[in-house]
């Protein structure tokens, strides 16, 4: 571990998330100077501009082969860098006829494009965005939504939280038998929203402290996760043991608290 400052990006498409909080929480947690910084693909170039649009995920079954992007999808990702509320009104993962309608972005190529903020080795760098980041497995031969980027710079996907970990088994076969019939799957997610996050769900910012704490301990210790699901750092691959982790229990585990107290 050598930073000495960490530096975190805004997304400013989602208001839910409480920066001054964030900001809070990182001081009162870490002996580390904390920056906020805006939106961070506002400062992109037209040559990263191209290499992100490049970098979409529209077959899932392959690994990353770079996206032949058109002209109008080219300024589309260019807008889209400008305002990322724009990213409201493409299509959601639920709503897809087909996956490659949704946005999905290899986060490890999108990691590539931010490598520039690596100046020095004393900065750790945590970007927060509602695009979509995924990575391909070689287990099963598939990309599969990620919440989080670790390494640095360090990515957290908004949207990522929302669609990686699944949802309970039951909302989806009501989803399926709503669409069915023709209707509309709002009354499931009434009956079930309690049980997993949604768009612009109040909850986010305690989650997302979660992810933050998974990508800096990442850094101190080389580990990517906890396998002890009362721990912050839990890799959930459920909401449920998303919101037991990081709203229920809402604390590191013997050895991470450990580790965190050494660092005071």
């Amino acid at each position: 571990m050598n930073f000495k400052k960490i530096t975190l990006y805004k997304e400013p498409a989602l208001p839910e998330i409480d920066i001054k909080r964030l900001t809070d929480f990182l001081e009162e947690n870490f002996p580390f100077k904390i920056e906020i910084k805006d939106n961070i693909f506002k400062e992109l170039n037209i040559e990263n501009i191209n290499k992100l649009s490049k970098s979409r995920v529209t077959d899932i079954k392959n690994s990353f082969s770079v996206y032949k992007t058109s002209d109008i999808e080219f300024e589309f990702e260019k807008k889209l860098c400008q305002d990322s509320s724009l990213m409201n009104s493409t299509t959601k993962v639920e709503d897809a006829q087909e996956i490659s309608q949704v946005f999905m972005y290899d986060g490890f190529e999108l990691q590539k494009i931010f490598r520039y903020l690596n100046e020095n080795d004393e900065t750790l760098h945590i970007i927060l965005t509602n695009r979509l980041t995924c990575t391909f497995d070689e287990k099963d031969e598939r990309y599969h939504a990620r919440a989080v980027i670790c390494a640095n710079p360090a990515i957290i996907s908004t949207t990522g939280i929302i669609e990686a970990p699944a949802k309970p088994k039951e909302y989806y076969f009501e989803v399926m038998a709503l669409k069915a019939q023709g209707l509309d799957k709002k009354s499931a997610k009434e009956k079930y929203k309690e049980q997993f996050l949604d768009y612009n769900d109040e909850r986010l910012t305690k989650v997302v402290e979660g992810y933050i704490l998974q990508v800096i301990f990442y850094n101190i210790t080389g580990e990517s996760f906890c396998e002890d699901i009362e721990c912050r750092l839990n890799n959930a691959h459920w909401q449920k043991d998303l919101l037991f982790s990081q709203l229920e229990i809402s604390k590191l585990c013997q050895k991470h608290n450990e580790i965190l107290s050494n660092l005071n």
